[in-house]
């Protein structure tokens, strides 16, 4: 196997392999267009990030700045939206599904190093695949460690760290994060209620 397939199973690679600094190269040129362009370029940027994801889907919005390691092992779902400065470590696939929404800052690191000490200082590195479901709301500051899984419809604490899986339909928080209560259907129903109060406002 070279360093890609050995990094992309999870393996020990070295992260300095020709064929990953080639990958770099091409992701970096358009990662410092996307985040120097005019504010008002919409177009640009949208070309841009869709040559920098490995895959997508409709309405598709990334405030810069961004930062990704290889851009083309993250997969976004349709209606994704990340606030500024959020950090994509892909050296492992990210998998986002629909209607998930980033806070500023939030980060997701595929990306690790080995304990001992001597084989770190090698330079050789790991990575583990991120998977967040649909309907994902993270906080601002969240960080997302590599081999999470975090199920549909739950939403992250800002400044949370997620060391472990997170189910299904709820609330987390905390370092490490943990689940705080499930989302029910009394919640539904008071934001259901606070939507009528808008509606009924306008």
């Amino acid at each position: 196997m070279n360093q890609l397939e050995r990094m992309l199973k999870g393996d020990l690679y070295i992260s300095d392999a020709e064929e990953l600094n080639e990958m770099k190269t091409f992701l970096l040129e358009r990662m410092y267009q996307f985040n120097h362009s005019n504010y008002n370029d919409f177009q640009l940027r949208d070309k841009l990030i869709k040559e920098i994801l490995g895959g997508h889907k409709d309405r598709l919005k990334i405030t810069p700045p961004v930062y990704f390691d290889y851009g083309k092992h993250t997969f976004i779902g349709k209606d994704f939206y990340a606030n500024f400065d959020c950090i994509f470590l892909d050296v492992n696939t990210i998998t986002i599904g629909d209607n998930v929404m980033f806070g500023p800052r939030v980060g997701l690191y595929t990306a690790g190093h080995p304990i001992d000490t001597d084989i770190r200082n090698e330079g050789l590195e790991f990575g583990l695949p991120i998977k967040i479901g649909h309907n994902v709301w993270i906080g601002g500051n969240a960080i997302v460690m590599p081999g999470v899984t975090i199920g549909d419809n739950t939403i992250i604490g800002a400044g949370s760290v997620v060391t472990k899986d997170i189910p299904a339909n709820v609330i987390a928080i905390g370092n490490p994060c943990k689940v705080l209560r499930n989302i029910t259907a009394a919640d539904k129903a008071y934001w259901e209620a606070k939507k009528k109060v808008y509606e009924e406002s306008l």
